[in-house]
Parts: C-alpha cells; sequence; structure tokens
C-alpha cells in the first residue's frame, strides 16, 4: 500500500494572507486525517512565508497520522526534529529564498554531511528520507549516508508526463529499481496530482508514500477536501 501524506503549507499560506487564524492548520490536518489521509507532511522555510515553527509544535501535539517535517537541515531545523521526534524527517537541499522544492541532494558531494545528519536524526528515533532527483549516481552515495527512504523528485516527471508519459516514468522506474536492490524505502512528491499519480503508481506499485500538497488544495477548492482526499486515495489503490 502506498501512503498519501497531504502537505498543508498552502493552507498555512492562505491563513497567512489575512493575519489571523483562518482557516486554522490544526484543523484542517485534523479533518485530512479524519477524510483519510495517512500523513501530514509540513515544510517549514525560514521566513516562515506559509508553516510557522509554532504550527510544527502544535502539530506534533495532536496528529495521529504519520508527520513528516520536511526542509533542510540547518540548525533550527534539526533542532526541531530533535524535539518533535517525528515519524519522518525529509532532507531537501533548498536555500533559504527557493519558493520550492526544485532539486535534489548532490548525494556524492554532500556524503559526508549526511551521513552525519542522519545518525543524529536516528539517534532521536526519526526515519530519514532525502529528496533526490532520478539519476542512478545518486543512489548507491545515498545508501551510503544511511538513509532509511529517498523521495524521488518527481517534477521532471509531472512536467512531462502530458507529452509521453513512458518516457517520463522510465527514469524513476530505472531509480526505483536500484533503490530498491539497495534496500532503500521509496517516497515520491513533486506536481503530483489526478492525471499523473495513478500512472507512476502503476509503474511504481512499491512506492510507500506520496506527499501531496499543492494540487491537492487547489483540487479541493472545486471537490471538497474530504472528496479530494478519498479521490486521490482511489488513484494509490
Amino acid at each position: 500500500m502506498t501512503k498519501l501524506s497531504v502537505n498543508i503549507n498552502k493552507i498555512a499560506t492562505l491563513r497567512n494572507a489575512r493575519g489571523a487564524d483562518n482557516p486554522n492548520v490544526v484543523k484542517v490536518a485534523l479533518d485530512a486525517e479524519r477524510f483519510g489521509s495517512q500523513g501530514i507532511t509540513v515544510h517549514p522555510r525560514p521566513d516562515e512565508r506559509h508553516i510557522r515553527y509554532q504550527d510544527v509544535i502544535d502539530l506534533a501535539k495532536v496528529v495521529t497520522t504519520e508527520f513528516n517535517i520536511e526542509g533542510y537541515p540547518d540548525k533550527r531545523f534539526m533542532e526541531m526534529v530533535r524535539m518533535i521526534k517525528p515519524a519522518q524527517a525529509t532532507l531537501v537541499p533548498d536555500p533559504p529564498t527557493a519558493i520550492t522544492s526544485n532539486n535534489g541532494w548532490d548525494t556524492i558531494a554532500n556524503q559526508s554531511m549526511l551521513k552525519d545528519i542522519v545518525a543524529e536524526l536516528h539517534e532521536s528515533g526519526v526515519r530519514v528520507s532525502i529528496f533526490i532527483n532520478p539519476e542512478t549516481k545518486y543512489f548507491e552515495p545515498a545508501k551510503l549516508t544511511g538513509t532509511d527512504r529517498v523521495e524521488l523528485y518527481t517534477e521532471p516527471y509531472a512536467a512531462n508526463y502530458h507529452k509521453d508519459r513512458d518516457a517520463a516514468v522510465k527514469p524513476y522506474i530505472e531509480v526505483a529499481e536500484l533503490a530498491r536492490e539497495l534496500g532503500m524505502g521509496l517516497n515520491a512528491g513533486h506536481d503530483l496530482d489526478l492525471q499523473n499519480l495513478a500512472f507512476l503508481k502503476q509503474s511504481i506499485p512499491y512506492l510507500d508514500e506520496v506527499s501531496i500538497g499543492h494540487a491537492l488544495v487547489c483540487d479541493a477548492l472545486y471537490y471538497g477536501l474530504e472528496n479530494t482526499i478519498q479521490m486521490y486515495r482511489r488513484k494509490l489503490e
């Protein structure tokens, strides 16, 4: 079974636009779980332009499914993860000014640093996933960091899906098989939606988890949050 983790960053973006607490991100997270989400994902950034660090603390008290915290592993992020001890920490190489995650780790150049970070998170009992491009050269070095999983960066797949979906998914099948051979779990995320999700799942049936936020929230404007979560769940089944 591939789990659906709902990224609620965009809910926080909407709240922050008015400076109050509507919509309330904790309530949305609890509702998402009640509607069928099997995990909640947040990605706090240093400028707190969407999810705030206090949100992460508040969510950690109430989330009962898998809580996944994404971020660049700077000092503040690491302190927060060690304190909260979520089910999973997803390490991304975003600079502070990035609008969204747009590249995976160079696990060759950053192997030593990532190895130390993974070991530190394991000491806190946190599962680790490393955000990674669909290029085979990065997978064995990722394995050597000690990471539990890798998260496939799927924007290139999504961008090319409507042109030639078989060609778009081909490199992902290749690296997914390699990750499986190396004994690493597989997550996926970025620009996955109701059009391209089912084919990715069919092509890589042993995906552990997908993390979806932007497209799911956009769809919820038309279909409603409960119905939308169920629609995404059906794509994974």
